[in-house]
């Protein structure tokens, strides 16, 4: 486990994929998810044992120390061993808070990213972000210094009309 003062980040179990199911399948954050459609457990299962197999892949659950409890999954997928770069995944799923006001966000947010840095060398990470995921895109361009890449146009199809996603990313000596 990666262990920060209030949260630590663990292996995703077998035993977390009804949550995790259930966290996603949350109407408003599911409309921020490349894969946006209503999920089963078999749909979790099959993702778990593609993640699991990949060594391209670190996922992880976020956990609150003082009592264990799970609050959110985070990770870093389709890692790019000659860039030395990962796609950003991350969401608090307790209380359906997405983004939290405890800390809890930062906190898993600075593990993660130090991990990405300091224990695997990436160089750079990123994430793709719908334009109207402004909880997100505020969170880790202010916070974390998360610079815009690029505008990917029309890209998603949400409440009846396009919009456009937003890369942004975080290189290693922007990281402080």
């Amino acid at each position: 486990m990666i262990k920060g003062k209030n949260v630590g980040l663990r292996a995703v179990e077998k035993e977390d994929l009804q949550l995790l199911r259930d966290w996603r399948n949350i109407a408003h954050f599911r409309k921020h998810f490349r894969e946006h459609r209503e999920l089963n457990l078999f749909n979790q299962e099959n993702w778990f044992q593609k993640v699991s197999a990949n060594p391209n892949d670190f996922m992880f659950i976020i956990v609150r120390l003082s009592d264990n409890k799970p609050l959110g999954a985070c990770g870093l997928l389709y890692t790019n061993w000659v860039i030395r770069s990962a796609d950003y995944s991350f969401y608090i799923g307790d209380e359906e808070a997405y983004i939290d006001d405890k800390g809890y966000s930062e906190e898993a947010s600075h593990l993660l990213i130090d991990y990405g840095f300091n224990q695997i060398n990436l160089n750079k990470i990123w994430m793709e972000l719908y334009e109207f995921d402004s909880s997100k895109i505020n969170f880790f361009t202010e916070k974390f210094n998360f610079k815009k890449d690029g505008i990917l146009r029309q890209n998603c199809f949400e409440g009846g009309k396009y919009h456009d996603s937003l890369v942004i990313s975080l290189l290693r000596d922007e990281y402080k």
